[in-house]
């Protein structure tokens, strides 16, 4: 039975019998859209502050006419080919064959899904973590077992639970590495049991690399591309690279897998636009200088967020993210953090997110890749929130 065919008579039956059909809202992306647009500061968002077109071109070396001469009909529908070959060479012994360019990760991550799950299969997803492929889980009817990142164990997860979440008859193992929200790179003990338990199972293993390239020192996260014939990898040019306007992602795959996940390419948005297929390959092909500011930016801010969040003594506890351009605080104060959030959106136009959004109470991810000087005045302005909730 194929896995639409047999989606299709899951949701029916649950229809007809008045059983649940399990569509989850993805409430994370509902609470930005709703409101990241109608707030003076926006610290919700976990990349950096985005590169505007000319700073781009001038970085790739070229010119403001070159976009004048890109027709505006469609583009290649999974990339062209030289941003694929471009996007390749990031991952060692891929070729075109593995890659799939979409709009934007979610997309990638969205066709991904779509293509290995059915109802009732076991998938096993580390936690906490950027909600898609979780809520994608549950809705197509799928089983979720959970592994967790340990505040205890400075956000490494447990070698027994993640043993425990990937059984045998596991379908799928879903990871998000360098992570969202804690900003964690797992160590290569935990990397090595993941694939070890994935390749045992014959699971597939979908690693949403989409922050790699935003370390704030040392080396370059590993990718998982290449550790196990069953990887998916999933990046963009949204975080790391601060372009999320030109909704580009790409999935690296095994090449039957490529042409399975282009199948429902086509049901989804058919292809990226030509103006950012062109702009996506300038970033590529200077993809050292986009990443270097990246961490410049990091390196600025977050300084500013760790003595900001000093004063607070110990009303916040935090550790320091490896990556990306956030930081998952955890506090006492026994306030939800959602409603925390709601208080410091209304009484300060300041927009952060609540850590129930990844399932983990009492925790903020604060965003912090904003200019410096717009980052600090959002800083200042939820202050006296803050301090009338937490401890000081």
């Amino acid at each position: 039975m194929n896995d639409i065919h047999s989606r299709n008579m899951y949701l029916n039956a649950n229809h007809q019998t008045g059983g649940p059909v399990t569509f989850i809202p993805f409430e994370l992306e509902r609470w930005q859209s709703e409101w990241e647009h109608y707030v003076d500061h926006n610290l919700s968002e976990s990349g950096v502050h985005p590169l505007k077109v000319s700073e781009l071109l001038e970085l790739a070396g070229a010119s403001q006419d070159s976009l004048q001469n890109i027709g505006l009909g469609y583009s290649q529908a999974d990339g062209t080919v030289e941003l694929r070959e471009a996007i390749a060479g990031i991952y060692p012994g891929a070729t075109l064959d593995n890659v799939i360019v979409t709009v934007g990760s979610s997309e990638a991550n969205f066709i991904s899904s779509w293509t290995l799950i059915e109802p009732g299969d076991h998938i096993a997803t580390l936690v906490p973590m950027y909600r898609q492929a979780w809520g994608l889980a549950k809705t197509f009817g799928a089983n979720v077992a959970e592994f967790a990142l340990k505040r205890e164990l400075e956000w490494e997860p447990d070698p027994d639970e993640i043993k425990a979440a990937i059984p045998e008859h596991t379908k799928l193992v879903v990871v998000t590495n360098p992570n969202n929200p804690t900003g964690h790179v797992l160590s290569k003990e935990s990397r090595d049991i993941i694939v070890e338990r994935a390749r045992a199972a014959g699971a597939w293993l979908l690693a949403d690399e989409v922050y790699l390239g935003a370390e704030r020192e040392g080396d370059m996260t590993e990718t998982f591309w290449g550790s196990y014939e069953r990887v998916i990898v999933v990046s963009g040019l949204s975080k790391a690279y601060g372009l999320p306007g030109l909704r580009i992602g790409w999935a690296v795959c095994p090449p039957d897998f490529r042409q399975a996940v282009y199948a429902r390419h086509d049901y989804t948005v058919i292809c990226p636009t030509p103006l950012s297929d062109f702009l996506a390959l300038c970033a590529i092909r200077v993809r050292d200088k986009v990443l270097s500011r990246t961490r410049r930016i990091l390196n600025e801010n977050y300084p500013i967020l760790t003595d900001w969040l000093a004063q607070f003594g110990d009303g916040f506890d935090w550790v320091d993210p490896d990556c990306g351009a956030i930081c998952f605080a955890g506090y006492k104060s026994g306030i939800s953090a959602m409603e925390l959030a709601e208080k410091v959106r209304l009484a300060h136009s300041v927009l952060i997110q609540p850590g129930d959004h990844f399932g983990f109470e009492r925790h903020l991810r604060l965003g912090f890749g904003n200019e410096p000087a717009t980052f600090k005045a959002a800083l200042e302005a939820m202050e006296p929130t803050m301090k009338e909730h937490l401890a000081v």
